[in-house]
């Protein structure tokens, strides 16, 4: 009889928070799987540990011009512009479905400034349907100038205790990767109230067309994402882990059950995957699967064993 394998990991709390259990470390990126339903006729959005929402932002936005995305060497840029209903309509319309999924649910908050950040989630602590809040800290910051918010450890330590005051909810903070060293946003995140932090989110680049010579997107600036950025993920998860005591929620260029085990070696709790269900939708699935088989064939009983056990020196 072939051993069942233990997928299950936990996200502890922070100052007195209950413990976020998940079935298995295989969460839907943001951005990437819409609300759940638009992955249905592909696999039950129940098979996975979580997902996190589209950003949300307190109006709707319809995004930035197109074209929005392109493909690149190893992966893709997209230039969406966090193009969404608002809060109104998805409390509407959204969250019935969401409420049924089985799942996990993290609800991304977008916005220029903090006050819009404390009151999207002012207005989402008394969601019991809503498990967890991933402020995006790549926003530009209208009142600073327009810088992002991730960029500066003051910036991030300042909004994250906003949001800290405003809900009870596990709050994860995401970070960007444009930055020369992400560990100072991380610690700044963790003494604000931050409960995990979530990394990396996409690389800023650009494509050309040399033939129109115009840029390929309508913004021509774009977030890039897929297997091409996996070795600078895997560098941020394995700093920002040795630096802060909290779950390390891992993600970039996750195309297979070996990427995810490279993650949680590096010190990831769980992870996200986004852009490999782009080009394929049952991914998280076929990811599942051999995330499985990897623990099996390596005689490992509990996925949790994985998380930080990365040997020192060179294999």
């Amino acid at each position: 009889m072939t051993a069942e394998i233990d997928l299950g990991v936990v996200l502890p709390g922070g100052a007195g928070r209950p413990d976020l259990k998940l079935k298995n470390p295989l969460l839907a990126a943001s951005g990437t799987f819409g609300y759940g339903r638009e992955y249905a006729d592909y696999f039950d959005p129940a098979l996975l540990g979580g997902l996190v929402t589209k950003g949300l932002s307190l109006e709707p936005r319809e995004g930035n011009p197109p074209p929005r995305i392109c493909e690149t060497a190893g992966g893709m840029l997209n230039s969406i512009g966090l193009a969404n209903p608002g809060l109104e309509r998805f409390l509407a319309e959204e969250l019935p479905h969401l409420a049924g999924l089985d799942t996990c649910v993290v609800v991304n908050l977008y916005a220029e400034d903090e006050d819009d950040f404390a009151e999207l989630a002012r207005r989402l602590d008394g969601v019991q349907e809503i498990n967890a809040l991933e402020i995006n800290l790549s926003c530009p910051n209208v009142s600073g100038g327009g810088m992002a918010f991730g960029v500066d450890p003051e910036a991030v330590r300042r909004l994250t205790r906003v949001v800290r005051q405003q809900t009870e909810k596990p709050l994860w903070v995401k970070l960007t990767p444009n930055v020369s060293d992400p560990r100072p946003m991380a610690a700044a995140a963790q003494a604000a109230g931050a409960d995990a932090v979530s990394l990396i989110n996409t690389l800023l680049g650009m494509a050309i067309d040399a033939h129109s010579r115009r840029p390929r997107l309508g913004n021509i600036f774009g977030g890039l994402s897929g297997p091409a950025i996996k070795p600078v993920g895997l560098r941020m998860v394995y700093q920002v882990a040795r630096e802060v005591d909290l779950p390390v929620i891992g993600m970039g260029g996750i195309t297979s059950g070996q990427d995810v085990v490279e993650y949680l070696l590096a010190g990831a709790g769980a992870v996200q995957v986004g852009t490999a269900g782009l080009a394929d939708p049952a991914a998280w699935p076929r990811i599942l699967a051999e995330l499985e088989d990897f623990c099996r064939q390596e005689g490992v009983a509990r996925v949790a064993e994985l998380v930080g056990a990365l040997e020192a020196g060179r294999s």
